[in-house]
C-alpha cells in the first residue's frame, strides 16, 4: 500500500488545538481505518508532534533543555513504519525557514506528501494571536503587536501570511497537493464545520472519529489579557519561561481560570480593518492564481467589520475595576494551588519522618 503523508502546518489560532486533541482521542479507531497519527507509546500525540516540530526548527522552548532533541527523527521512523494515510500536525511548522522546509520534504521523499494549511481572516486571527503571545510571556501592548505585524516584523506574520507560507512549503508540489482549509465564520448547524473540513483535507470519514474534543483554546477578554501582560512584566520571566512557571501561568491561570470568566472580548481596532481587508484580497488573488485546493470558502478569509456604532474597547487601556475582578479570581486560584502544594509537601514530609523513625528503631 502506498503511503500518503498529510502535513498540517497551521497557521496559528486556526483550530489546531481542537484538531490535535480530536485526532489523539480517536487515534485507535482511525488506525483501524488505515490512518496513522504518530505518537510515542504511552504519551500524548500532540506533545510528540510539538517536540518533532521544535526539533525540525532547531528550537528548544516549552520544556527542559534538550527535551526535543531527536524528536523529528523519531517521527520519521514512525512514518516509515506506517502504511496508508499518515497525519502530522503542528501550527509552529507554518513559520519554518526555507532550509527547514527543504529538510522536511527531503525526509519525506518517496511518500505522497500533501500540505494542509488552515487559514483564518485577520479580523479574528490577530486578536487571538496577540492573546497567545501574552500567554507565552510577551509584554507588548496590542497596538505595538499590530504595528509589528503590519510591518512584517513578527514570527506571527511569517506564519499567518498565506502566500509566503505556501510558496515555501508548496514549492516542489503540484497545486492539487496543497490544501487550504478556511476557518468558517459560522460553525455550521452542528458546530463542527471546521472539523468536517479538516476531515476532507486528510481523507478521513468523520464516522471514524466519533469522540469529540473539549479543548478549543478559548480566547481571553481584555481585562484578563491585560492582567497577564502586567504579570509577565512584573515577574520579568521573558518569553518561553521555565516549565514550572508556564504550568502555573499559562496552563492553570490563563487556560483554565481566566478563560472561564464572563469577559469583554478582544477585537481588532476599527482603523486596522483596512489592512486586514487588503491582506484578504492578496490572499484570495494568490489562491485563485495558484490553483491550490480550497476546502471551504475563500470568502471566509475576509474579515467582518463590526456593526456601525458598535463601541470598541481598547485592551491596552482597561478600567481598573474590570482588571481587579480578574486579579481577585487569579489570586484565589493561585492561593488554593499554593495551599494544595503545601499540604502535599506536608504529607510527604510526615511520611518521610515516619520512615526515618521506623528505620532508626
Amino acid at each position: 500500500m502506498s503511503r500518503v503523508v498529510h502535513l498540517h502546518i497551521g497557521a496559528p489560532k486556526t483550530g489546531t488545538t481542537y484538531l490535535q486533541d480530536r485526532l489523539l482521542l480517536n487515534s485507535s479507531t482511525l488506525a483501524r481505518h488505515g490512518v496513522t497519527i504518530p505518537s510515542r507509546r504511552g504519551g500524548r500525540s500532540d506533545m510528540f508532534h510539538f517536540r518533532a516540530a521544535l526539533d525540525l526548527l532547531d528550537q528548544d522552548w516549552g520544556g527542559a533543555p534538550g527535551h526535543a532533541t531527536g524528536a523529528w527523527d523519531a517521527m520519521m521512523r514512525k512514518v516509515r513504519r506506517a502504511d496508508g494515510n499518515v497525519v502530522i500536525s503542528h501550527e509552529i511548522l507554518a513559520g519554518a525557514k526555507p532550509e527547514k522546509v527543504a529538510k522536511a520534504m527531503n525526509d519525506l521523499a518517496g511518500d505522497e506528501v500533501h500540505i494542509v494549511y488552515s487559514a483564518r481572516d485577520l479580523g479574528r486571527q490577530l486578536p487571538a494571536a496577540w492573546q497567545e503571545s501574552i500567554k507565552q510571556g510577551r509584554k507588548w501592548p496590542f497596538k505595538r503587536f499590530l504595528t509589528k505585524v503590519e510591518r512584517g516584523q513578527t514570527w506571527f506574520f511569517n506564519a499567518m501570511d498565506l502566500p509566503t507560507v505556501l510558496s515555501r512549503w508548496g514549492t516542489k508540489l503540484p497545486p492539487e497537493r496543497v490544501h487550504v482549509v478556511t476557518v468558517p465564520h459560522d460553525r455550521g448547524p452542528n458546530g463542527d464545520e471546521l472539523w468536517l473540513r479538516f476531515c476532507r483535507a486528510f481523507g478521513i470519514d468523520p464516522a471514524w472519529a466519533p469522540l469529540d474534543s473539549e479543548r478549543d483554546n478559548r480566547s481571553l477578554g481584555i481585562a484578563e489579557t491585560s492582567l497577564l501582560r502586567k504579570l509577565n512584566r512584573r515577574l520579568e520571566l521573558g518569553v518561553w519561561r521555565d516549565p514550572a512557571y508556564d504550568a502555573l501561568i499559562r496552563e492553570l491561570l490563563a487556560q483554565q481560570v481566566l478563560v472561564s470568566r464572563k469577559a469583554v472580548p478582544v477585537r481588532l481596532p476599527p482603523d486596522r480593518y483596512d489592512f486586514a481587508e487588503q491582506q484578504a484580497d492578496l490572499w484570495i488573488d494568490w489562491i485563485k492564481g495558484s490553483g491550490v485546493d480550497v476546502i471551504g470558502d475563500v470568502e471566509d478569509l475576509r474579515p467582518r467589520r463590526p456593526a456601525e456604532g458598535e463601541a470598541w474597547k481598547d485592551p491596552d487601556r482597561v478600567r481598573a475595576k474590570l482588571e481587579l475582578g480578574a486579579a481577585l479570581d487569579a489570586l484565589t486560584v493561585m492561593t488554593q494551588e499554593a495551599a494544595n502544594r503545601a499540604s502535599a509537601e506536608s504529607v510527604s514530609g510526615r511520611l518521610l519522618d515516619t520512615a526515618r523513625r521506623l528505620r532508626d528503631r
